[in-house]
């Protein structure tokens, strides 16, 4: 269900991602925080836009399935006479699909009663790179819990123990955000999880680029791995880039440094952890909660 119906009634709650072409994660991983946001917000419409226009083309053509752009939804809330709209981004940060989400949603603003926006799922950004908050603390515990049972152990100090490692991988920015996974590793570090570490696909910054990385872990003396995306989908990032066999994925890259005994891959998005849902079903209460506030911020 792309979530693209009219008939809205006058409170709207639009979510918003980058988008993903692999269904599955599109099912269970986005579908997942919109679900949970509906069965929350049982009074409020919930609808889909996505970002990357790419991948509403690519998506539409393979499939027939239509996915609103920003634009076309926020037409559509208008046509349908919203008076009240909360734009959810499914983002992980205030990055640059942030700041376009906000310009798109500025230049509408006038045709609500009231409109808002809530956060990412990281909170806000913080000034340096141990600026840490309560999202990041939750979503640190969360994707942690997932990843120590996935991987079959009782808990983190079980892994730490076995001599096991585990690697979120993120996609990296130029965007100022940056700072974000700096601050996500020292949330690891506070919370005392010894053994996770904090990474990104475009290396940005640069204390989270794979060689990094993998230097960090054989100085710790880890000898397995296991790397998870720090990603809201599990699309071609957490496939190709992480998991595939291409001499330059994480997973090559962390077989060829010959430092371990073994490497594990959990594809596996944020979405479909409950617990980042419920994060996400908060920062909506608080945008709704302050909606009379008619500011798009």
């Amino acid at each position: 269900d792309p979530l693209n119906g009219d008939d809205i009634g006058d409170n709207e709650l639009l979510v918003v991602s980058f988008g993903t072409s692999f269904n599955d994660s599109r099912t269970a991983d986005i579908g997942g925080i919109e679900k949970a946001l509906q069965t929350a917000y049982p009074n409020w419409s919930v609808r889909r836009a996505f970002t990357a226009q790419i991948i509403i083309n690519h998506v539409q053509a393979r499939d027939d399935e239509k996915i609103d752009n920003m634009d076309q939804a926020l037409q559509r809330a208008v046509d349908n006479g919203v008076k009240n709209l909360v734009v959810q981004p499914t983002h992980l940060m205030h990055g640059a699909e942030y700041d376009e989400l906000t310009e798109a949603v500025e230049s509408y603003k006038d045709k609500f009663e009231s409109v808002s926006i809530a956060e990412p799922l990281l909170g806000e950004v913080g000034d340096s790179d141990d600026a840490v908050n309560d999202d990041k603390k939750a979503v640190a515990e969360a994707i942690t819990t997932e990843a120590v049972k996935t991987a079959g152990y009782d808990d983190l100090d079980a892994a730490e123990a076995d001599g096991t490692a585990f690697v979120f991988m993120g996609h990296g920015t130029s965007h100022t955000a940056k700072i974000s996974y700096s601050q996500m590793q020292s949330q690891m570090n506070d919370l005392g999880y010894k053994n996770v570490f904090i990474g990104t696909v475009e290396g940005e910054p640069e204390d989270t680029a794979c060689e990094a990385v993998i230097e960090k872990i054989k100085e710790a003396g880890y000898k397995k791995v296991v790397l998870r995306p720090l990603m809201v989908v599990a699309g071609d990032h957490a496939n190709n880039d992480m998991a595939g066999d291409d001499e330059d994925s994480w997973k090559s890259q962390f077989e060829a440094s010959g430092a371990f005994d073994k490497i594990d891959t959990q594809i596996a998005g944020l979405g479909e952890i409950s617990a980042i849902q419920d994060l996400y079903v908060a920062h909506s209460k608080a945008a709704i909660d302050g909606k009379s506030a008619s500011t798009a911020n």
